[in-house]
């Protein structure tokens, strides 16, 4: 499948944007009226740990929604690495806005570039091999798109989407099918231009895959020497995917069997979000 790019989420961004504003500020941000509504501000946003830096777009689309005088100015790009203690942005215009956005924007900020620090880090571990590292659908609630897109911003691709533009048969699929063959074979009827990928847990299921034409075969936790047997079993009929028990000790053997991707889903469930901080500076300047 391929891989999301910025064009693809100007309409997700706004959306995701107007809803994070919504939560945070509801009716009104009550703390932010303390402050006179002429009143200026110049104000920056640092990491305080390295990280490869994702989401300069949703935090334009805060500042923009909340008042489009303030000014953005950005010392870095998406994909980029910024180093601890490193200023990512500065914000010039009206001190109610800069309050007002800033959890926002950096909920985004921080979310999204722990994703593609994460995903930076397993790529590093596959350097050299060829494997494609995909992403899952283990992604927070209303923030798939820009999670996928913050895979791709640390070097890893993106799996399908969603159950609508991809097939992924799995076991219970194929139970109520009745067979692998005969889960394809609908599959291919039902959406003809779809990809088709299959799941199995052994190299007899592999041979029936590949029989009844599937495009990618998912091998769901086989052994290293399963897999290298896949691999030659396989000859370029379908793509190959292993998935299951993929861990940053494990990765790298995985990745020498020689199938074509890794499904790893600690890429966007379990990220730890980077460290970031914004300051006002110069006091409160008056207009």
């Amino acid at each position: 499948m391929p891989n999301l790019i910025l064009a693809d989420l100007a309409h997700e961004i706004e959306a995701n944007v107007r809803r994070a504003l919504a939560e945070d500020i509801g009716s009104g941000d009550i703390t932010a009226q303390l402050i006179p509504a002429e009143r200026l501000a110049h104000a920056k946003v640092i990491t305080r740990e390295t990280a490869i830096i994702c989401g300069t777009a949703w935090v334009d689309a805060v500042f923009r929604q909340l008042d489009p005088r303030v000014a953005v100015h950005w010392h870095v790009e998406d994909g980029q690495r910024a180093e601890a203690n490193q200023v990512l942005f500065e914000l010039e215009g009206p001190a109610r806005a800069l309050l007002s956005g800033e959890r926002s924007a950096l909920n985004f900020l921080q979310t999204l570039s722990a994703v593609a620090t994460r995903c930076q880090h397993y790529a590093a571990l596959v350097q050299g091999t060829g494997v494609k590292l995909l992403d899952t659908r283990k992604t927070l609630p209303g923030l798939r798109l820009a999670q996928k897109y913050a895979v791709t911003q640390g070097g890893c691709h993106n799996h399908r989407i969603g159950l609508y533009d991809a097939f992924l048969i799995k076991e219970n699929h194929i139970a109520a099918c009745g067979g692998i063959a005969h889960a394809i074979t609908a599959a291919h009827k039902i959406a003809p231009r779809k990809p088709v990928e299959v799941e199995v847990e052994s190299l007899q299921e592999l041979r029936e895959a590949l029989d009844a034409g599937a495009d990618i075969i998912m091998l769901d936790e086989l052994s290293l020497d399963e897999m290298r047997e896949a691999v030659g079993i396989t000859r370029g009929r379908a793509k190959l995917e292993a998935s299951g028990g993929v861990n940053e000790n494990t990765l790298r053997a995985i990745a020498d069997t020689g199938v074509d991707y890794v499904s790893i889903g600690a890429l966007t469930k379990d990220v730890k979000a980077v460290d970031l901080s914004m300051r006002v500076i110069n006091n409160l300047l008056k207009e």
